[in-house]
């Protein structure tokens, strides 16, 4: 007769503490990134952890903290490759807090209530929202969720409820607007992506801005209606093929990378040999290739993504910090040849 086997006995955090000669919260902190220990004495509950086969019940210690320690993270734009370069930076901040994220895509337009009742009943422990187009829709759906915070970054918006952490685009806009002017520019045009409230990046009204100073008016606005190379391209094809030469605009502002990309295609292809200088707005890796050299903004998104995780986990604001400046990365698509 087999005689029954035992359960072995699974190590618990007061083990750890006990053989440690901590307590089991010092315990908790070591296994806590960003908690108050010594690194010698993480070292050695880890060592202990390691020995007795011991891992932290995370989902204990949410419920025991009303804390998931997760992040909804939500985009609309993941074929742009600076919200690539925004999650890539937001995940890896978020990991080094202790935090995970949860990535929302609503790209499609649709189901952002089927998407956002997933996070609530998750209980994320707040919303991220990058560059994110926001609508009356996603914003009703969000207000529904539990009382967490909702931050929003790269882009404003008008609700009162929505953190907001953007560099100041007005004067991002501006110095470009003045980089343009002082090359001899005078016929500027601006091309904006979707059709939403200029203010919500405010790089337009820096551009006015900086023109209107000039004793000039903006030249030519074209809209793509959505953040799309292929859109870029057509948009400014049509312009360049609809209008003589001599009616051209000298330099196009671009509301992003990605549009100047396109614009630059169309000129490489339709300009024959009349330049039109172009800039843009991220500085995404490839504005720097050589065969671009586009002039750009960069929005510094290790410090805009430092602040708003501040205020997201930690309840902190720094108003009108380095991060909100920003830098102007000058190639040479704004130069004449």
């Amino acid at each position: 007769m087999n005689k029954p086997t035992t359960k072995p006995h699974k190590a618990t955090a007061s083990d750890v503490a006990r053989l440690a000669g901590v307590s089991k919260w010092t315990v908790s902190r070591a296994f806590t990134p960003g908690a108050s220990i010594s690194d010698k004495a993480r070292e050695q509950i880890l060592k202990i952890a390691a020995e007795l086969g011991y891992r932290p019940n995370l989902l204990a210690r949410s419920l025991s903290q009303k804390k998931t320690h997760i992040i909804g993270v939500v985009i609309d734009e993941m074929k742009n490759p600076h919200s690539m370069l925004m999650l890539d930076m937001v995940t890896r901040q978020l990991q080094q807090r202790g935090y995970m994220a949860l990535l929302l895509n609503i790209g499609s337009g649709k189901n952002y209530s089927a998407v956002l009742t997933l996070a609530d009943q998750l209980q994320v422990d707040g919303l991220l929202f990058l560059g994110t187009v926001l609508t009356d829709e996603l914003i009703g759906v969000a207000r529904e969720m539990h009382q967490i915070p909702l931050v929003q970054v790269c882009r404003n918006n008008d609700e009162p409820d929505i953190d907001v952490v953007n560099i100041d685009g007005l004067r991002a806009g501006k110095q470009l607007g003045e980089l343009l002017l002082a090359q001899g520019y005078t016929r500027i045009g601006y091309m904006m992506g979707p059709e939403t409230s200029s203010h919500h990046t405010q790089r337009l009204e820096g551009l006015q801005l900086a023109l209107q100073e000039a004793g000039l008016t903006l030249e030519l606005r074209l809209t793509a209606g959505v953040f799309s190379r292929e859109r870029s391209y057509e948009v400014l094809s049509d312009y360049l093929n609809s209008h003589a030469p001599q009616q051209w605009i000298d330099a196009l502002f671009c509301e992003n990378d990605i549009l100047a990309l396109g614009a630059l295609t169309a000129l490489k292809e339709h300009a024959g040999n009349r330049f039109m200088a172009v800039v843009g707005f991220d500085d995404i890796d490839e504005a720097s290739l050589s065969s671009w050299q586009l002039t750009t903004f960069s929005q510094r998104l290790d410090l805009i993504v430092n602040e708003a995780l501040n205020r997201l986990i930690d309840g902190k604001a720094t108003p009108g910090g380095v991060w909100s400046q920003g830098e102007l990365r000058l190639r040479r698509s704004h130069l004449k040849p």
